[in-house]
């Protein structure tokens, strides 16, 4: 039988920061969540917390809190602008994605030992034209790729550290998640960590 084709605008780019690279976006981003603390976002209205932890930088950051998903200028524990993108990243979107406006959010989502990622799609934002741009650093992710519709066939694929994922057209509403970490394969961040960066124009 043949695999499920993958859906257009599905790009992964193995290897795109070498390790040289992924210290230094680490770096970047430890500064980042010094300024902006990351945070444990909660499900809307059942104020579950998710497994992860997260903080973002840009313009605009991505939260979740009982009164739901949104966008907005400032930290929500800080109150404090979220602070710029490191100058990696803009360098990156600019690569893969270069006929699209600057991305103007990125989220920070740390991942420690045991935490997942629910199927879902990325549609808090206005515009679904650009692409979701996906940074992977430290532990492999199994990550689980759906089509538009909650109920499509999925596959399933590793993301290992320095890894890229693009998703536009076609697959920019396609369900996704994280199925869980793979212990033992971080060598960059301690505790089988893993910290996913997601860039995006929200419109």
């Amino acid at each position: 039988m043949n695999a499920k084709p993958l859906p257009e605008g599905f790009r992964l780019l193995p290897g795109y920061f070498d390790r040289a690279g992924q210290e230094a976006l680490l770096a970047a981003i430890r500064k980042v969540v010094a300024a902006a603390p990351l945070f444990t976002p909660v499900m809307p209205r059942t104020g579950r917390p998710f497994s992860v932890r997260m903080s973002n930088c840009g313009p605009l950051g991505w939260v979740s809190d009982r009164e739901g998903y949104r966008y907005q200028a400032h930290h929500p524990e800080t109150g404090e602008p979220w602070p710029p993108m490191p100058g990696q990243l803009d360098d990156l979107w600019a690569m893969v994605v270069p006929n699209q406006p600057p991305a103007q959010a990125c989220l920070i989502n740390y991942y420690g030992p045991g935490a997942r990622m629910g199927l879902h799609q990325d549609r808090d934002e206005r515009d679904f034209s650009a692409p979701v741009v996906s940074v992977s650093l430290g532990a492999t992710a199994i990550f689980r790729l759906g089509g538009t519709s909650r109920q499509a066939p999925t596959r399933s694929f590793r993301l290992s550290s320095g890894d890229v994922l693009v998703l536009g057209g076609e697959a920019r509403l396609a369900f996704h998640g994280i199925d869980r970490i793979l212990p033992g394969t971080s060598t960059l961040l301690k505790d089988d960590g893993r910290i996913n960066l997601t860039l995006r124009r929200v419109g």
